[in-house]
């Protein structure tokens, strides 16, 4: 399972023309699941998610976690997270898990983050356009 967070100002997710899930502020989580992957892979993952400090503090250091500092988080489903260009140009994702499997992963994933803040979500397996607000720019790579 491979996760990039990013710290957000205002973002969203759009298919065709409708906005299908957006925040004011807080975080924007792309997830990519690969075979292997395992619940206890998404409770871990959902749970670093939450206390990461990334947030500013008082003193404009990096020490609050999303539940310190308030706001929501977009999770985007990105199986090309799982893109292997080793053997040339052209991307490779036999690493990613299949859609009926991921889906179902995806919707856990987000279940386990519902249980610390509030979710939006864009939409699984379509042509999403997403527009993100990266404040820092933050942007953390999460593997497990």
């Amino acid at each position: 399972m491979r996760v990039l967070v990013q710290r957000s100002g205002k973002a969203s997710v759009t298919v065709d023309n409708q906005v299908v899930g957006a925040i004011a502020s807080g975080l924007v989580v792309f997830v990519g699941f690969t075979d292997g992957d395992t619940i206890d892979n998404i409770q871990y993952l959902a749970k670093k998610i939450v206390n990461l400090r990334i947030f500013p503090d008082e003193n404009g250091v990096m020490n609050k976690s999303i539940l310190d500092f308030g706001g929501k988080i977009l999770s985007v489903s990105q199986f090309t997270l799982y893109a292997d260009c080793k053997k040339g140009n052209r991307p490779s994702y036999v690493a990613a898990m299949n859609n009926h499997e991921a889906i179902h992963f995806y919707e856990l994933f987000n279940e386990e983050l519902r249980k610390y803040v509030e979710v939006e979500t864009g939409e699984f397996g379509a042509d999403m356009d997403v527009a993100i607000t990266n404040i820092g720019p933050t942007t953390i790579w999460l593997e497990r």
